[in-house]
């Protein structure tokens, strides 16, 4: 669908780990027609230090209430001013833009795989997935208050298999050990891949750890999708200030992504 400006109003805005928030924003165009793993450009009013749009991925939609929702971590001027957004803040969005994730319908055993704040464009994709397919979830930061869990309707929350068991596992890591497995989340995809039969396999989060899963993919033969964060200056595809090195040629990760299959990427 192409995408449309939107006039949006903020009904919360709370953080909810250490230097992470989730704001919630009345969009009701954009929450009827989004889909897993595209995200939209916004405009930060009235920050004169910054005069461009800034991307994030969705992490939930309300299409009913038409809501959507965005989790995001306070690193720069630009996240810190949306963190102090009131109730009722009116700003505007671009979208739905970009590419989301390309699960193919017949996926029956997915592995995803979120490292730290990366697992916002994953929440949606889980979500759809759990429905008719089991999803193992691979979550990690650096430690246990850090973590942010996964926010599914109940309705796929409690999705079970035919024998009574639940559709879906997650699986933690910290870096200081203080929940989960002790290490990254790097340290248990291999083995996992190697234990069970996935045929699907998608990731978000820094980059260097999405080129390892993507190894990790590749030598077990699963199909592997990653979501590349890039600079995006007007996304939609003019200014190629978000380029990735593909097989196919430079492509852009506001257009053509931010989502690619992992084999295309020249890493």
């Amino acid at each position: 669908m192409a995408p449309f400006l939107e006039a949006v109003v903020v009904r919360k805005n709370d953080e909810i780990a250490p230097d992470i928030s989730c704001v919630l924003l009345e969009a009701p165009r954009v929450a009827q027609c989004l889909e897993p793993g595209q995200f939209v450009h916004l405009l930060l009013p009235t920050f004169d230090a910054h005069i461009l749009r800034r991307p994030f991925s969705v992490f939930a939609t309300d299409a009913a209430g038409g809501l959507i929702e965005i989790v995001y971590q306070r690193l720069g001027e630009g996240t810190r001013f949306l963190a102090e957004l009131q109730r009722g803040a009116s700003l505007d969005l671009i979208g739905p833009l970009g590419q989301g994730w390309r699960a193919g319908a017949n996926t029956r055993n997915a592995l995803l795989v979120a490292g730290g704040i990366g697992i916002a464009p994953l929440n949606m994709l889980a979500a759809q997935l759990l429905t008719s397919a089991r999803v193992c979830l691979i979550t990690g930061a650096q430690s246990a208050e850090r973590i942010v869990s996964l926010r599914l309707p109940s309705s796929v929350a409690s999705a079970t298999t035919k024998t009574g068991e639940s559709r879906l596992t997650v699986i933690t890591t910290t870096d200081d050990g203080s929940t989960g497995i002790k290490g990254l989340v790097t340290d248990v995809t291999g083995e996992l891949l190697a234990q069970q039969d996935f045929d699907y396999l998608a990731t978000c989060g820094p980059e260097p750890m999405q080129r390892i899963v993507a190894a990790h993919a590749l030598a077990a033969g699963v199909t592997c999708e990653v979501s590349l964060e890039r600079r995006m200056a007007c996304g939609i595809g003019a200014c190629l200030s978000c380029a990735v090195l593909t097989r196919d040629g430079t492509r852009r990760a506001c257009v053509d992504g931010p989502v690619f299959n992992a084999e295309e990427v020249l890493w």
